[in-house]
């Protein structure tokens, strides 16, 4: 099987396509945080707040009993963006910003 075959092969799976979809919602929330911080209408703690909340509701997610690797994967990654900032250009992190 060539490169390309495979390759479409891959992108033609719906494992493939949820990831894209994943991957896209998740830099579009991003986007929209850092835009919602760097125009003064939500402070670096409320997003915070906000993230902690989306990471609880998977933590204490009622079907976790059914899924609950996937609720805990979902809520680690929220956690890891917490720390990482990702969502929000700390004080003191580069921001790239003039």
């Amino acid at each position: 099987m060539s490169n390309a075959t495979q390759s479409q092969d891959v992108e033609s799976a719906p494992l493939f396509s949820a990831r894209v979809t994943a991957a896209a919602a998740l830099s579009i929330c991003e986007s929209l945080m850092l835009a919602l911080n760097d125009r003064n209408i939500l402070p670096e703690h409320e997003i915070v707040g906000v993230l902690r909340d989306a990471a609880a509701a998977h933590s204490n997610h009622p079907d976790a009993t059914e899924d609950s690797a996937f609720h805990v994967e979902v809520a680690s990654l929220i956690n890891r963006i917490i720390r990482g900032g990702n969502s929000v250009r700390r004080d003191d992190a580069p921001s790239g910003r003039t």
